[in-house]
């Protein structure tokens, strides 16, 4: 990886594991449990630079997804991932370790985003990864905004795994070549080529893993969005903080709140979304 140009990451661990997150971001960048492999992917080609998203690891999609519901709005995926957060909290209790950070928002910091905001996200690790974001309307005029936790899992090899809990959901296909299509998942997701859905989906979902012989088990609450993401070969060779041969090792589970399901609050009003994942051996 890139030397580092921006602080430190922090190191934390516990019984029931370790973390290390960085304050660019508030990105998680590290997860390993308690006897346990990695679960967290990370790119060998990621740049820890200010003002560049670090490839892998949990970036924070804030506030908006993509280019905007707009199509427009840059950088991609908001500014949350590329700012350097304020650490709020660090402690450890037995098997507990938990972090957290602030971000803070004016009226005037961004064209794009207007509104006065505070962002407050905690990593909690004990026998699971708790993740949770929490936006309030600071100002005194309404807002609309979408937000993910774009996690990268570690994985044996995606042609081999599956996800299980998207059976029915309604997605949005991203890497259709005829446009973007509504389709509808009938059994387990299972990858052959390059994979970009939004599903409708506010449920449980699972990554059965047979070659790390693992099912991490993710749930969520109040996010109605789930995203599948692996880039397969050719959008590889395309990002150049993105090994060619990286593709096959990762897979994306993100939790989220996306275009017409993005969360509105008026003034006053915060709004929380949790993530977590526990990991289950097979076998």
């Amino acid at each position: 990886m890139a030397t580092s140009s921006i602080a430190p990451p922090i190191a934390m661990s516990a019984s029931g594991g370790s973390i290390q997150i960085y304050e660019h971001g508030a990105h998680l960048t590290s997860w390993i449990p308690a006897d346990s492999a990695p679960v967290i992917w990370m790119s060998s080609m990621a740049r820890f630079e200010p003002g560049i998203a670090i490839r892998g690891g949990v970036p924070i999609i804030f506030p908006w997804f993509g280019a905007g519901r707009s199509g427009d709005l840059m950088p991609a995926h908001g500014f949350a991932r590329t700012q350097s957060w304020t650490l709020h909290e660090q402690s450890t209790t037995g098997q507990d370790a938990v972090v957290s950070f602030t971000l803070h928002g004016s009226a005037s910091d961004d064209a794009n985003f207007p509104y006065a905001f505070a962002a407050r996200y905690e990593v909690r690790l004990g026998s699971a990864l708790h993740l949770t974001l929490t936006v309030e309307n600071t100002g005194s005029l309404p807002f609309t905004f979408e937000e993910a936790l774009h996690t990268y899992f570690s994985i044996g090899d995606v042609r081999q795994i599956h996800i299980e809990g998207l059976h029915d959901c309604r997605y949005l296909d991203q890497a259709d070549p005829h446009g973007l299509i509504v389709k509808e998942q009938q059994g387990a997701v299972r990858f052959t080529g390059e994979t970009d859905r939004i599903y409708r989906s506010s449920g449980q979902v699972r990554i059965v893993d047979p070659i790390l012989k693992r099912t991490l088990t993710i749930d969520k609450e109040h996010s109605a969005s789930t995203v599948v993401w692996n880039p397969w070969i050719d959008k590889a060779k395309t990002m150049s903080d993105f090994g060619d041969d990286e593709w096959p090792s990762m897979v994306c589970i993100e939790g989220g709140n996306l275009r017409e399901s993005a969360v509105f609050l008026e003034a006053g009003q915060r709004h929380d979304m949790r993530y977590s994942v526990h990991v289950e051996p097979i076998g």
